[in-house]
C-alpha cells in the first residue's frame, strides 16, 4: 500500500537440502518406472538410489563444517534441523543405505504383485525375469518420510511425514517373492493397524489445536501456562497423540502389529523397519513429548513408566514363546523401545543446591538423555540390519528357514555365519564388549540421574530374561546336531557380505572404543531441540 514490499518467506533450502535430495531421487525413481525400457530399470535405480543416499548424508555433514549446527527452524518453523535432528537423519540415512543393499537381492521380491499366488501369472513372470523394480522409489519415500517425520517442528508437518513414510511401507510388506499369503497377510495388517494409528493422531492433533490454537510445538508448549479451563482438550488429545506415537514405536499393550508385519514382509524391508523406522518414530516421540508437551511431565510421566514397563515385561516374555527367528527379533524389538521409553521419561527439573542456587540444570540432565537415546538407536540400529541379513541367508527349499528348529546345528554347518549371528544375539542382550552394553549403559545411567531407578531395575531384569532366549539360540546352534535335510546357506551377494561384514565391525568397535561417537551424540544434543 505504502509502496514498501514484503519480503517472501525463506524456505532455508540449503538447511533441507539432505531431505530434499532423497525426496528429489524418489521422483526421479518414479520417472524412471515411467520412461526406462524395463530391462534398464534396476541399473539405473540402484546407483540413483545409493548416491542419493550417500550424497544427504554427505550434505549433513557439509553442513555441519561449513555453516555449524542451525538454531532456528526452518520451512516457515515448520521443521526443525537442529542437532539431535542432524544426528538421527545421519542415522537414517546410514541405516537405510545398508538396508538398500540388502533389497539388492534378486529373490527378496515377487516379479508380479498383480498376480495370484500360485497362479500361471506368477510363474510367467517368474520365468520371464520380471522385477518389482518400484521398490527403490517405494524405499526413498519411504526414507523421506522417516526424515520429515522426526524433524517435524509442528503437528501438522509430523502428520504428513508419518504418512509419507507408512504409505509406502504398506506397500512393501505384501511384496515378499515367497509365502505370499503371508506376506500379503502383513501388509493388510500394517495397513489397517497403521490406519487406525493415524486416525488416533489426526484426532488427537485436532484436540490439541483446539485447546493451544496452534499446531506449532512451541506455541503448544507456551500454551499450556496460559490457556485455562480446557483441561479436557488437553489430556484427551495427549492420549490420542500418544496412542499414534507408541504404535509407531511398538510399545506395548499397541505393539500386536509387529510380530506378524516383520515375519511376512521381505526380509530387506523388515530391516528397514525395524531399524530406520524406530529411529524416526522415537524422534518424533521426543519432539512432541519434550518440546511440545515438556511442560507437562508431570502428568504424562507417570502414564510413560507403565508403558516402558509393560513394553519392556511383554517383549521380553513374550519373546520366550516364539519359534519363528523373526517374531523372536520381533519381540525383541519390542523389549528394546521399552529400554528407550526409559530414556524418554529421564527428564528432569533444575537442581536447587542449600544456597539457593541451580547446581545442576534440566538441560545438562536432558541432554544427557537425549545423547543416550540417540547413541542407543544408533547401535541397535546396526546390529538389527545386521541380524536381518544374516537370516536372509539360511534357506530351505521354501526361501528363508523361519522355524528355529531349522537352525539347529548351523554352527557345524557354517561355524562364520552362526558366529556373527551369536556376537548380534549377544549385542541385543547388551554382553559386555559389544556395543548393546554400551548403548543400554548410557540409557540406564541417565535414568538413574533422573531419578527412574525402578525403571532401570526393571530394565535389567527384562534384559536378564532377554538373555535366556538369545542364548538359547545360540545353544542351538552350536550344541545341536544339524539335521540331514536342514537347511542351506546361500552364497551371498557382495552387498549382503558387506552389510554383515560393517555390522559386526560396527558391534566390535563401539563395544570396545564408544567414546567418539558417544562423544558426538553428546555434541549433537547439547543445544537440545531448537523451539
Amino acid at each position: 500500500m505504502n509502496g514498501t514490499t514484503i519480503p517472501a518467506p525463506s524456505i532455508e533450502y540449503g538447511t533441507l537440502a539432505p531431505m530434499l535430495l532423497v525426496f528429489g531421487a524418489a521422483i526421479i525413481g518414479v520417472l524412471i518406472e515411467a520412461f526406462a525400457p524395463r530391462y534398464l530399470r534396476k541399473s539405473i535405480h540402484v546407483p540413483v538410489t545409493l548416491l542419493s543416499l550417500v550424497g544427504a548424508f554427505a550434505l549433513i555433514i557439509f553442513q555441519v563444517m561449513a555453516s555449524g549446527v542451525p538454531t532456528k527452524a526452518a520451512a516457515m518453523g515448520a521443521i526443525a534441523v537442529d542437532g539431535p535432528s542432524l544426528f538421527i537423519w545421519g542415522v537414517i540415512l546410514v541405516l537405510s543405505f545398508v538396508s538398500v543393499l540388502l533389497v539388492m537381492g534378486d529373490d527378496h521380491f515377487v516379479a508380479s504383485a498383480a498376480a495370484v499366488p500360485g497362479s500361471a501369472e506368477e510363474e510367467d513372470a517368474e520365468t520371464s525375469g520380471a522385477a518389482h523394480t518400484e521398490v527403490y522409489p517405494l524405499v526413498l519415500f519411504a526414507v523421506g518420510g522417516m526424515l520429515l517425520f522426526s524433524a517435524a517442528n509442528d503437528l501438522l508437518i509430523m502428520f504428513v511425514g508419518l504418512e509419507v513414510m507408512s504409505l509406502p511401507l504398506y506397500l512393501l510388506c505384501g511384496l515378499a517373492r515367497r509365502r505370499r499369503l503371508l506376506s500379503q497377510e502383513a501388509s493388510m495388517k500394517y495397513f489397517l493397524l497403521g490406519a487406525f494409528s493415524s486416525a488416533f493422531f489426526l484426532y488427537g492433533m485436532a484436540l490439541i489445536y483446539g485447546y493451544a490454537g496452534s499446531v506449532d510445538l512451541a506455541k503448544i508448549n507456551t500454551a499450556l501456562g496460559s490457556v485455562g479451563g480446557m483441561d479436557t482438550l488437553l489430556f484427551a488429545g495427549l492420549a490420542l497423540l500418544g496412542v499414534g506415537l507408541m504404535f509407531k514405536i511398538g510399545a506395548a499393550p499397541f505393539q500386536a502389529w509387529k510380530p506378524d508385519v516383520y515375519q511376512g514382509a521381505p526380509t530387506p524391508i523388515t530391516a528397514l523397519m525395524a531399524s530406520g523406522t524406530l529411529v524416526a518414530a522415537f524422534g518424533a516421540v521426543l519432539r512432541v513429548f519434550w518440546v511440545a508437551l515438556g511442560n507437562l511431565d508431570w502428568d504424562w510421566r507417570p502414564v510413560m513408566w507403565g508403558v516402558a514397563i509393560l513394553t519392556m515385561v511383554v517383549g521380553a516374555i513374550l519373546a520366550i514363546t516364539q519359534t519363528d527367528i523373526k517374531r523372536m527379533l520381533a519381540y525383541s524389538s519390542i523389549a528394546h523401545a521399552g529400554f528407550l521409553l526409559i530414556g524418554v521419561i529421564a527428564t528432569n527439573v533444575d537442581k536447587v543446591g542449600p544456597n539457593g542456587q541451580v547446581v545442576e540444570t534440566a538441560a545438562a540432565q536432558n541432554a544427557n538423555s537425549l545423547s543416550a537415546i540417540m547413541f542407543y538407536l544408533l547401535v541397535y540400529g546396526v546390529t538389527t540390519v545386521g541380524a536381518f541379513a544374516v537370516v536372509t541367508m539360511v534357506r530351505d527349499a521354501g526361501g528363508e528357514a523361519g522355524h528355529l528348529s531349522r537352525w539347529a546345528g548351523l554352527g557345524k554347518r557354517s561355524p562364520v555365519l552362526a558366529g556373527v549371528f551369536a556376537f548380534f544375539l549377544l549385542a541385543f542382550a547388551g554382553i559386555p564388549l559389544t556395543s548393546g552394553f554400551f548403548g543400554k549403559y548410557a540409557i540406564f545411567i541417565a535414568a538413574v540421574e533422573a531419578g527412574a531407578t525402578p525403571l532401570v531395575i526393571v530394565g535389567v531384569v527384562t534384559s536378564a530374561i532377554a538373555a535366556f532366549f538369545y542364548v538359547r539360540v545360540i545353544v542351538l546352534m552350536f550344541f545341536s546336531e544339524p539335521a540331514a535335510d536342514g537347511p542351506t546357506i546361500a552364497i551371498p551377494s557382495g552387498a549382503t557380505a558387506a552389510v554383515i561384514t560393517l555390522a559386526a565391525a560396527v558391534t566390535v568397535v563401539l563395544g570396545v572404543f564408544p567414546q567418539p561417537v558417544l562423544d558426538l551424540a553428546e555434541q549433537a544434543a547439547s543445544t537440545l531441540f531448537v523451539r
